[in-house]
């Protein structure tokens, strides 16, 4: 017997209707009425199970970053609502829209402590501070769904819809009756379009001031410029501007470019830091990138701002000018009016930083370690790496790796948890590549430390998915050094102490064996002899590749110089301290800072 139309149906039907394709997350008593409309739809989204509620917000979040839309993520009430929050902060820190349907215990017995209640309106009172509704009634469904939808898109956040165990099993209102307009009744449609914001002509013309009066220009490009990767470097090319971006930029300017530094801060190259060290003027295109002290010192360079969101002018440096409006027109307009430069002095020293920086990069992956070095691993990894790829970061010492050995082509999107720096996010974020584009490969850079956290589970996924994929690839290079080893330099660096082992060590696991243990393809690589046959074979196998690549923990995370420089003398103390356990990084240490110097005379 056909089952009436729930409120739950009505959910489904509004998701087709926001073309959604995908619904990540875990069953519980409390979204199964969502999960049996899922099933029983004849057209719907598609659910994604993943093991645990934090990686299917994770799963979401990339979902989003990869294909340009909106992620969805559902988890029953309680203990499944709070394990999303590590995910919606992801999306909230990195401006990315997420949906999250999160069930609760039936309306009658709200307030009562019943068992799994829990306030969801104070627990994501900040996470989705823009739009956070509980649905109290049928009739309030739709336009609950289609606000979330909107503000998600609109603010680039996370949004989200409570959904009591009752409402979604109540009858689903008439949305199609004949009753007219009634009282207490909101009519609305899943619909939602932007326009193209320009900036002020008044303001052009300051921005244009300013810029034909600097003699050293720098820019700072962040995610806002993406969709602007060629109005950026033609306006770059005009100035003669050095380019560095932050770390949510990187994957959108080309690196091979001669006057592109790379990622600025503390994880970044030398040349970004020169640049902006000795720039006179900075034009920051859509970034919000936290790293202030590795900006211009105030009062050293006159600064130029274009973000679509005027909240965030002078956010970082203090700003002369400001530019709202989409970056592309923004940018076309100053290359229309600005001064154009011929071969400046200021250009001839950001080629030879950035020129000197390639050196410095290359060398630091010939440095002899023991086992492999990991900026050798990652320097490789992206010889191998695919036009039409996918690439996941996890977070820790993976992502100076990335930034500093990665040079991947702009057709490449790679994605991880940026601001909100969250460990474990790799292989959810793999996952959803994948899901997003089936047909293309996918390759993850990650630490022991965070595989461990939430990347081994998530390997369950990946070994239920992938015979369902077009193309089967997805290798995973896993950095196994045993350390917590951006902690243990932050360690060194910031409190001039030693390591200390007992929070540091992380537990030897058998990466390769376990993948084969999933049905996958598993490597394990203990020297650089054997990594290019395993990059080989991994790129051509018929499932799944984990490399384990035994590293070196002592392999400095060394911050570009001069800030990196002077950090020397703390990480020596910690090194140090550490006793004989210490000398071989000393050592490291010593190398990396004198490559550093002889470069950079």
């Amino acid at each position: 017997m056909a089952q009436d139309k729930t409120v739950a149906d009505l959910v489904v039907e509004r998701l087709v209707a926001w073309d959604v394709e995908r619904v990540y997350g875990y069953a519980g008593d409390g979204n199964n009425p969502l999960l049996g409309a899922l099933q029983r739809a004849d057209v719907g989204p598609r659910f994604m199970r993943a093991r645990h509620e934090e990686s299917a917000a994770f799963m979401a979040v990339a979902d989003a970053k990869y294909s340009g839309g909106v992620g969805v993520v559902n988890s029953t009430q309680g203990p499944g609502a709070v394990h999303l929050l590590n995910g919606l902060y992801d999306a909230k820190l990195d401006s990315v829209p997420v949906v999250a349907l999160v069930a609760q215990q039936h309306t009658s017995v709200l307030g009562s402590g019943y068992q799994q209640e829990i306030d969801l309106s104070s627990v994501f009172a900040d996470v989705a501070g823009p739009f956070m509704q509980t649905v109290f009634a049928p009739e309030q469904l739709p336009m609950v769904i289609d606000r979330a939808f909107r503000t998600a898109l609109t603010h680039r956040t996370p949004v989200v819809v409570v959904l009591p165990h009752d409402v979604q099993n109540a009858p689903a209102p008439d949305l199609a009756g004949d009753d007219g307009q009634e009282h207490g009744v909101v009519v609305t449609a899943p619909e939602w379009t932007h326009g193209v914001t320009t900036p002020r002509d008044d303001d052009v013309a300051r921005a244009v001031e300013v810029l034909n009066a600097g003699e050293r220009v720098a820019i700072l490009a962040g995610r806002g410029m993406a969709g602007a990767q060629q109005e950026l470097m033609d306006l770059a090319e005009r100035l003669d501007a050095g380019v560095t971006m932050s770390l949510l930029g990187k994957l959108y300017v080309d690196e091979s470019h001669a006057l592109v530094g790379g990622t600025m801060g503390h994880l970044g190259t030398t040349a970004s830091a020169r640049i902006l060290q000795n720039c006179d003027t900075l034009l920051i295109v859509g970034s919000n990138d936290p790293w202030t002290e590795y900006y211009p010192e105030p009062g050293q360079a006159r600064a130029v701002q274009i973000d679509l969101d005027p909240a965030h002018l002078a956010n970082r440096y203090p700003v002369e000018v400001g530019l709202v409006g989409d970056a592309a027109p923004a940018l076309r307009a100053l290359t229309d009016r600005v001064a154009t430069r011929d071969r400046s002095a200021w250009r001839g020293r950001v080629e030879t930083w950035v020129g000197q920086w390639h050196e410095i990069s290359r060398e630091r992956a010939e440095v002899p370690a023991r086992g492999l070095n990991p900026e050798f691993v990652a320097r490789r990894l992206c010889r191998y790496v695919p036009h039409d790829a996918r690439v996941a970061v996890d977070v820790g010492s993976s992502v100076y790796h990335y930034v500093r050995q990665m040079g991947l082509p702009t057709s490449v999107p790679a994605h991880l948890s940026s601001t909100l720096a969250s460990m474990g996010c790799g292989i959810p974020y793999a996952i959803a590549a994948k899901a997003t584009a089936p047909a293309n490969p996918v390759v993850v850079l990650a630490g022991d430390g965070a595989v461990q956290m939430l990347g081994i589970n998530e390997l369950i996924t990946v070994s239920e998915a992938w015979p369902g994929w077009e193309d089967p690839t997805m290798v995973v290079v896993v950095l196994c050094n045993g350390d917590l080893a951006e902690v243990s330099w932050e360690q060194r660096e910031a409190e001039s102490q030693p390591r200390f082992a007992p929070s540091q060590d992380v537990p030897a696991f058998d990466m390769a064996g376990y993948a084969r243990l999933l049905g996958l393809h598993g490597v394990r690589v203990e020297n650089p002899e054997q990594l290019e046959s395993a990059l080989e074979d991994a790129f051509s196998a018929d499932r799944p590749t984990v490399i384990e690549a035994v590293t070196d923990p002592d392999v400095p995370l060394l911050p570009p110089f001069p800030h990196g420089r002077e950090m020397l003398d703390s990480m020596r103390t910690g090194l140090r301290a550490e006793g004989d356990s210490g000398a071989h990084g000393l050592d490291l240490l010593e190398t990396y800072a004198r490559i550093e110097e002889e470069r950079f005379t």
